[in-house]
This record gives C-alpha cells, sequence and structure tokens, in this order.
C-alpha cells in the first residue's frame, strides 16, 4: 500500500515529535554546522564545534579573522578538515565582502539569487547551500540528500535517478510550500533514514514498511 509524502512525513512525526530545525544555537553556529557535516556522522561535527568554542571560533568575524591552519586542528573530526577549514574561510570571506557580515541583509536578498550566490562559493554545493538557505536563514529551499534519496527510493518515490535539483522538485509538488514543514520534514527523514532506514535497514523496526519497495521489508 503506498503512501504519499505527507503520510510519510505525519508517521515519522507520530514517532518522533517535532524535530524542528537544524542544532545550533546561533545563525553561525548552524552555518558551520551545515559546511562541516559534509560526508560525516552529525556526531563528529558536534566534537568539532565543541572545540570551535572552546578556542572562541565560533562566529564567522572570528573565522574570518583566523587563519585557516589555527581552525584545521580544531575540526579534525569532521575529516578533510584542511579542506573543511578552507571553506569556512570562503564563506566568512564571502560574508564580509558582500554582506558586512550581516545576516539581515544576507537573508533579506531573494532565494533563488542567494542561492546562485551561495554556489559561487568554492565548496559550497546544494547541499549545504539548501540547509544554508532553509535552516539558518528560514528561506523556502527544500533539502534532499543521500538520506532523502535512500529513503524515498525505497518508498518508490524516485524510482529513476535524478539529480540533486530533479529531486527537489519532485519532493516540493507534493507538499504545501512552508518553511516549518521543509525543515521538519528533512530533519524527520535524516533521524529516521541514519537510524532505521541504513543502508542495512532494520526493516523489522520500519513503520514505513507496508510501502516499502524494499526485498527485505517484505520477509
Amino acid at each position: 500500500m503506498s503512501m504519499t509524502l505527507l503520510e510519510i512525513y505525519q508517521s515519522l512525526r507520530d514517532l518522533y515529535g517535532h524535530r524542528g530545525g537544524w542544532p545550533g544555537e546561533t545563525t553561525d553556529e548552524i552555518i558551520i554546522g551545515a559546511i562541516l557535516t559534509q560526508n560525516v556522522t552529525w556526531k563528529n561535527v558536534e566534537k568539532a564545534l565543541h572545540k570551535l568554542k572552546e578556542n572562541g571560533l565560533i562566529s564567522m568575524v572570528e573565522i574570518y579573522h583566523t587563519p585557516a591552519e589555527r581552525i584545521a586542528p580544531l575540526i579534525i573530526p569532521t575529516r578533510y578538515y584542511n579542506m573543511k577549514a578552507q571553506r569556512l574561510k570562503n564563506f566568512a570571506s564571502f560574508f564580509h565582502d558582500e554582506y558586512s557580515f550581516s545576516y539581515p541583509k544576507m537573508f533579506n536578498v531573494d532565494t533563488a539569487t542567494l542561492r546562485n550566490q551561495l554556489l559561487q562559493i568554492k565548496g559550497i554545493g546544494r547541499e549545504t547551500a539548501d540547509s544554508i538557505l532553509l535552516y539558518a536563514g528560514g528561506k523556502l529551499q527544500f533539502v534532499t540528500d543521500a538520506y532523502t534519496a535512500r529513503l524515498l527510493g525505497r518508498l518508490g518515490f524516485f524510482t529513476e535517478k535524478l539529480t540533486y535539483d530533479e529531486q527537489v522538485a519532485r519532493i516540493v509538488e507534493q507538499i504545501p510550500a512552508d518553511v516549518d514543514l521543509y525543515q521538519d520534514m528533512h530533519a524527520q527523514i535524516v533521524h529516521f533514514s541514519a537510524t532505521v532506514c541504513k543502508a542495512k535497514p532494520l526493516c523489522g523496526e520500519c513503520v514505513l514498511r507496508r510501502s516499502c519497495a524494499s526485498p527485505s521489508a517484505r520477509c
């Protein structure tokens, strides 16, 4: 029996409750986390954020004025730490040069224009840019990722190989345009896919099993 995307979301929300936005106490911390979480688990990002806080480097102003060589050793748990230190520097330079470290000024720009600007920053890809827009800026921009592709592929929504932007378009055409919904649906999918619908799924624990096309779900 197939389920709509909203039915899938409601099943996960019933299971986990409202999960809300991205973890982070400030806009700076949300953006730093979005950049550091590329290709690594959130637990490792938390370790890096803790080290950055201990060393007073948890804002873009501080990162802008700090050499990448000092930042890199603090974010070793996130893998590719030298590259990610430079990506933090790249965003901080963009934020300084284009918006004078003003988030209200930056997020007042229309979503499409700002997204294009973010994608011009070296090391900022679509998933990271959209995470910044949705979670840090509260912009109406859905985020997809490997977790989303895996879950929705198993549930039959992605029956062919789609680009990132095609995945986003496929999702948003089926759900209301609402920032809180976008944030919570993505957060629910990430949590569920990380804990249940893993690469080797725990189908016996899956509340979506009746809609899954995976052979193991039918056992």
